[in-house]
């Protein structure tokens, strides 16, 4: 689920100003002690499930927006950084495995050593479309982030890496991963939210995957060999769509999680149509490795066995006003009179919107050691000791315990 920097803040300390634990620092030597990363550079495209700290660079001054200032932040890096919850996300999990630092905030850089390791171009509040797309349709849309801004800056950052020639960046661009997404999500957010009908939000569907595929098609184009792309979390598991959308019909939740099916099926919709289009790019770039990442699967082990994950409230914002939920309709994370639970670790969402650490870690997971990405990341990148390695217990132990 996705709504609307300093530079970001790596485990080994960088621009952090803080101490950290010695599991933390244990866990991280096991890492990095191993040389060289898997892969020389991350790029990461998306919205406020990847933006690890541009949107505080695009709406610094905004005094009305909660993720600018702590809590959140609170559990990893002790500060806000301009991530949507207390701590680390799925990107900074992908980064750390792969041996390299946390990925630079695009709008936190200014030359090219700065992106001697990638860079992300997620935002917070980004959509896949245009705001033009859904004004044509009636939808009221103010100006929004999206795709095509984020690959300009792409555009902008080859210019400054490569000056002399663009085809100097054609080996970088081979030997790169590529993270696209996950984006899409506020697509249907903000219509939902403003109550549009829901048969008209369906609609949009079709125009959002093929914004992605085109973005996966440009970037190819450009020289990128690896890329992966997230399909949308089950998004009728989120608190304060159980909250909006509450039911008197036991049959409009899933028995087994207590997430709202109706919703939740809208998000396989949209990973059914993503995955096929995937296929398509596949056949059409036989050179090319094109990983699906199915972060819906990742997160619903969660919700069904939220214990193997040590999470008690795996529907429950940590942060919020209450409720059954962990959120209300007078109080959010970080306004109003708010509420912070004690052990954000115990829950599956962080402010009723965006999932906590401990879920980002628990997807993370499901999607490096392979399980959750068709074809497999850790196959694909073969030369990865990091990711052969975590499917043993010890691995894993020390991945999850950071």
């Amino acid at each position: 689920m996705a709504m609307a920097s300093s530079a970001s803040v790596s485990v080994s300390g960088r621009g952090g100003g803080f101490l950290l634990p010695a599991a933390v620092l244990l866990a991280v030597a096991v890492v990095h002690a191993r040389g060289a990363p898997c892969v020389p550079r991350v790029f990461s495209f998306g919205d406020s499930l990847a933006d690890t700290g541009n949107f505080p660079f695009l709406y610094g001054n905004d005094s009305r927006e909660p993720a600018l200032r702590t809590p959140y932040g609170e559990t990893f890096f002790r500060r806000a950084t301009g991530r949507f919850s207390d701590g680390r996300l799925i990107v900074d999990f992908i980064a750390d495995t792969m041996g390299l630092p946390f990925v630079r905030p695009y709008l936190s850089g200014r030359t090219a050593e700065d992106f001697a390791s990638g860079a992300n171009f997620a935002v917070g509040g980004a959509m896949a479309l245009g705001p033009d797309f859904f004004r044509g349709r009636g939808v009221p849309m103010g100006d929004r982030m999206h795709l095509d801004v984020e690959m300009k800056w792409f555009h902008d950052l080859l210019d400054l890496l490569c000056p002399a020639d663009r085809a100097d960046c054609t080996g970088m661009m081979n030997q790169s991963l590529f993270l696209v997404g996950e984006i899409g999500g506020n697509d249907y957010n903000i219509p939902l939210l403003s109550r549009v009908p829901f048969e008209k939000i369906r609609t949009f569907t079709p125009s959002v995957v093929a914004k992605i595929s085109s973005t996966v098609t440009e970037l190819i184009g450009l020289g990128a060999k690896t890329l992966v792309v997230p399909g949308n979390l089950p998004i009728g598991c989120v608190p304060n769509y159980l909250m909006i959308f509450k039911s008197d019909k036991k049959e409009d939740y899933e028995l087994e999680t207590g997430c709202l099916r109706w919703m939740n099926e809208f998000s396989k919709y949209h990973n059914r149509l993503l995955i096929d289009e995937l296929e398509k790019l596949r056949k059409f770039h036989r050179g090319v490795s094109i990983i699906y990442a199915d972060y819906y699967g990742a997160a619903m082990e969660i919700y069904r066995s939220p214990e193997q994950f040590g999470i008690d409230h795996p529907l429950a914002a940590c942060c919020g006003g209450g409720g059954p939920y962990g959120v209300s309709m007078t109080a959010r994370c970080g306004y109003g009179e708010y509420k912070v639970c004690d052990d954000p670790q115990k829950y599956g969402s962080w402010d009723g919107f965006h999932p906590s650490e401990a879920a980002y870690k628990g997807i993370a997971i499901g999607l490096l050691r392979g399980t959750y990405t068709q074809p497999s990341i850790s196959t694909t990148i073969s030369s990865c000791p990091q990711l052969t390695e975590l499917g043993s217990s010890v691995e894993y132990k020390v991945l999850y315990d950071l």
